[in-house]
C-alpha cells in the first residue's frame, strides 16, 4: 500500500507559476509509474503528465511546453512544475501511482484506469 500526499496548490494570476509536490509513504520511484491528473468542476479527471520508473515522461498536449514532471528519488517526491498558467488550468490536481511499470506507454500513462493509488488532491486556481 502506498499513501500519496500532494501539496503546493494555491491561487495565482494568469501567466504565473506553481510547483506541486507529491510525497509517497514509501520508496516508489524505481519501480512505480507516477502521474499527475486534474479535475475541474463538472468535468472528467484527465491526465496531465506521467513518468515511468526509468524516467520517461509524457504530457498532455494542453500543457506541453508549460508543465514539467520530475521526481526526486532521495526524497520520495514527485513534482509538477507549472509555468505560464492559464485560467483553464484551474482544477483539483491529483498524484497517482502504479506498481510495476513494465508495460508503460504514453497512452495508458495518461489514463485514470492505469493507476491504483491516488492522493487526496491539491487545488490550483488561476485568475485572469
Amino acid at each position: 500500500q502506498v499513501q500519496l500526499v500532494e501539496s503546493g496548490g494555491g491561487s495565482v494570476q494568469s501567466g504565473g507559476s506553481l510547483r506541486l509536490s507529491c510525497e509517497a509513504s514509501r520508496y516508489t520511484y524505481s519501480v512505480y509509474c507516477m502521474g499527475w491528473f486534474r479535475q475541474a468542476p463538472g468535468k472528467e479527471r484527465e491526465g496531465v503528465a506521467a513518468i515511468s520508473s526509468d524516467g520517461m515522461t509524457t504530457s498532455a498536449d494542453s500543457v506541453k511546453g508549460r508543465f514539467t514532471i520530475s521526481q526526486d528519488n532521495a526524497k520520495n517526491t514527485l513534482y509538477l512544475q507549472m509555468d505560464s498558467l492559464k485560467p483553464e488550468d484551474t482544477a483539483m490536481y491529483y498524484c497517482a501511482a502504479r506498481s510495476g511499470c513494465t508495460y508503460y506507454n504514453t497512452y495508458s500513462a495518461l489514463r485514470t484506469w492505469w493507476y491504483v493509488y491516488w492522493g487526496q488532491g491539491t487545488q490550483v486556481t488561476v485568475s485572469s
